[in-house]
């Protein structure tokens, strides 16, 4: 086989829709390679970033970016989903659809600028943040028409398409953030370069998507606007329970506590945030078995919905292990000395991994069951007790207490998730995961033991995981054997 055909032959298999197996390959390698690639570049810029503008800079930055991405729920309410779903069902109306979601999308935008100009100063208590919420509300806009950009790729089912402009924006994001920063070290030359960089992933989503977006409003229809928000406010309660989960934590530090300690919390939870892209790519990846044998198979997608889990228990047990053991020495290696005191909030926050690792599938699960009208119930469950925790615990303990609230609130939100998923299809979990926990336990006595002898922190890591993996080689795990891992998924 010549090398040009070998070329065609990969061009074809990722750049092109041919069958379902294929498109569900192509989709899920380009979803993975973005979120990863994305997540890592991103991580660059705040790392070098923590450094060079200091804790309490860094708190200014990390709270102004929060609250737009909290206010930002306000300018989508679910069309983003809406818009992907009604785009794959009927195509040929996409215009008409497309108008009429845009129209109303750029009025809900410029409501929440005013609304992020006018209120942000009346929700944050750091001042040096006041100056930095016309940017945020920028930022706000320009992420939230990109991300109205990409649900035109994926009703398209050409994730290619979005990770390109998620590595334009990123690329630009970092470039440009990093130049404002070598430039002027403060939060507010940080915001300017990292708003500017997510307008060129704005500008760039929209050109790319040219054609759709040519003389929208001529295709506004008036009669659509009370049925796109009847389908559109499941995702959008949704969505709000969900930025409260994640946004709480950091705007309630801000208002109980000060621009420091959001600098700490915020350095302990980037390293645990990248870990979260894990479950979300395997769940996307699996979404579409465990909707065929919801309907057709149910032994099988009790065997898909507990092998899952246990693939996620495969990495999430030796994360939160040696993320606890070695807390302290992960923190000064990404964020230097002067992050020291956010070590305890990182060895909390990475025991989320055990609740969000194995939520993330069985909520897809509940979902492919078509059970998702409790879902909202469990997440609204986790909102309101993460509030109320940060409330009680924040005062005295500060980000560790926020910290503390992030596990309650995971624990009651995917343990409902969990019950839920148990009455459906009475999967089975701790018999299947031993061999993991005792590889675990004897990684951990590895990783304490290389500690103990002052082994540099990267080769600690690099051993503690080469013994863990060996160990389930030895007893045999079948997990690390691909022909039964790929006829779980047949």
């Amino acid at each position: 086989m010549s090398l040009k055909v070998k070329l065609d032959n990969v061009k074809s298999l990722l750049l092109e829709n041919r069958h379902l197996k294929q498109t569900v390959f192509k989709n899920t390698f380009w979803l993975t390679v973005s979120n990863i690639a994305t997540r890592f570049i991103k991580a660059v810029l705040i790392i070098y970033a923590a450094r060079a503008l200091g804790v309490a800079g860094y708190g200014v930055f990390s709270y102004a970016v929060t609250l737009s991405g909290f206010l930002a729920i306000f300018s989508d309410l679910g069309l983003g989903p809406i818009l992907t779903r009604e785009g794959a069902k009927h195509p040929d109306k996409i215009k008409v659809f497309l108008g009429t979601a845009l129209f109303i999308k750029l009025a809900l935008v410029i409501f929440t600028v005013i609304l992020t100009i006018s209120v942000g100063p009346l929700i944050s208590k750091i001042p040096e943040t006041i100056s930095l919420l016309p940017l945020a509300a920028l930022l706000l806009a320009f992420d939230s028409f990109r991300d109205f950009s990409s649900s035109l790729s994926r009703f398209r089912e050409k994730m290619q398409i979005d990770a390109a402009i998620n590595a334009v924006t990123y690329a630009a994001v970092t470039v440009l953030g990093l130049i404002a920063i070598i430039i002027e070290p403060t939060p507010i030359s940080l915001m300017i370069g990292y708003t500017a960089g997510s307008g060129v992933g704005a500008v760039f989503s929209i050109w790319v998507f040219r054609e759709y977006f040519h003389r929208f409003w001529s295709f506004f229809d008036k009669t659509l606007v009370r049925e796109i928000f009847g389908n559109a406010w499941l995702f959008a309660l949704m969505g709000l329970m969900g930025g409260i989960m994640i946004s709480t934590d950091t705007i309630m530090l801000g208002w109980l506590k000060n621009a420091t300690e959001v600098g700490y919390y915020s350095a302990a939870q980037r390293p645990v945030q990248i870990f979260y892209i894990l479950p979300s790519i395997l769940a996307t990846s699996i979404f579409p078995a465990l909707s065929k044998f919801a309907l057709q198979d149910r032994g099988k997608f009790r065997l898909v919905l507990e092998n899952s889990i246990k693939i996620l228990f495969m990495f999430a047990c030796p994360l939160v292990a040696g993320g606890f053991i070695l807390s302290a020495e992960i923190t000064a290696l990404l964020f230097g000395q002067s992050y020291l005191p956010a070590a305890p909030m990182f060895s909390l926050l990475i025991f989320t991994l055990l609740m969000v690792f194995p939520g993330t599938v069985i909520a897809n699960a509940v979902f492919a069951s078509n059970a998702q009208k409790n879902f909202l119930g469990f997440l609204a469950v986790g909102a309101l007790s993460n509030a109320l925790f940060n409330y009680l615990l924040i005062p005295q303990w500060g980000g560790v207490g926020a910290s503390m609230a992030t596990i309650i609130a995971q624990v009651l939100a995917n343990g409902l998730i969990w019950w839920k998923m148990k009455k459906i299809a009475d999967f089975r979990m701790l018999a299947h995961i031993q061999k993991i926990i005792f590889a675990t336990i004897i990684m951990s006595l590895a990783v304490l033991l290389f500690q103990f002898w002052g082994v540099n922190i990267i080769l600690n890591i690099v051993l503690a995981g080469g013994i863990y993996f060996l160990f389930l080689y030895a007893l045999k795990e079948p997990l690390l054997d691909k022909s039964f891992v790929l006829s779980i998924f047949r």
